[in-house]
């Protein structure tokens, strides 16, 4: 089985309103893996991975919805693969 994966960088109103702690929620809820932080810059980062159809679910949720609280401007997918052979993670962490 091969993976999907992608990084991300989410703009706008993203730090103070629980964006990591509903990303993670969602990764677990979709079963993707990956990793997610706060940058000095006040936006949001991370990479997600696994199964192709819940990864695109993710980058949705991350370029439209987010959680209720925040206001996502824009949301810079980079780094997109179909070609994994394995995963990186176990689960998805906040860095």
């Amino acid at each position: 089985m091969t993976y999907s994966a992608f990084n991300f960088e989410v703009f706008g109103k993203v730090q103070g309103v629980f964006f990591r702690a509903s990303t993670i929620d969602r990764a677990k809820k979709l079963g993707v893996v990956g990793h997610v932080e706060n940058t000095s810059s006040g936006t949001v980062t991370g990479e997600v991975q696994g199964e192709k159809q819940p990864v695109s679910q993710m980058k949705d949720w991350l370029q439209n919805t987010g959680p209720s609280g925040a206001t996502i401007e824009k949301c810079n997918i980079t780094n997109e693969r179909d070609d994994l052979d394995k995963l990186s993670y176990s689960s998805f962490e906040k860095h």
